[in-house]
């Protein structure tokens, strides 16, 4: 008896089923992902932390008092030493996520339960 082989149907396979892949338009294009990865490894040390701790790494010399400072001193965290090769970077009005735009395409960068409670000031 043949050994079954389980091969997609070639329905999931046709072109019409498949998600275009999106092609850089302009130059910048090509720098979103090394410029992405860099912030991520930023983020990442960010993540691991809790809303005390967050306070104590980025308020530095005094509590910050706003919503928008404490956006502003996340998002400088996450550029450090990134060259942004001309993305803007800066937290979404939810506190979710850092958004990078300034090519053809924008990408989000999500961050964590405990940096968007520090955002918002409720940690």
């Amino acid at each position: 008896m043949p050994t079954p082989q389980f091969l997609p149907s070639d329905a999931t396979h046709s072109p019409s089923n498949r998600l275009p892949t999106r092609l850089p338009r302009v130059p910048g294009d090509l720098l979103l992902a090394p410029v992405a990865a860099a912030i991520d490894l930023n983020l990442q040390h960010l993540r691991a932390l809790t809303v005390g701790e967050l306070s104590l790494e980025l308020d530095i010399l005094e509590e910050c008092a706003t919503r928008d400072d404490r956006a502003s001193r996340v998002a400088r965290a996450a550029l450090r030493d990134v060259d942004t090769h001309g993305w803007l970077a800066e937290i979404t009005d939810d506190g979710a996520r850092l958004r990078l735009t300034g090519g053809s395409v924008s990408l989000d960068l999500g961050l964590s339960r405990e940096l968007m409670r520090y955002i918002q000031g409720t940690g």
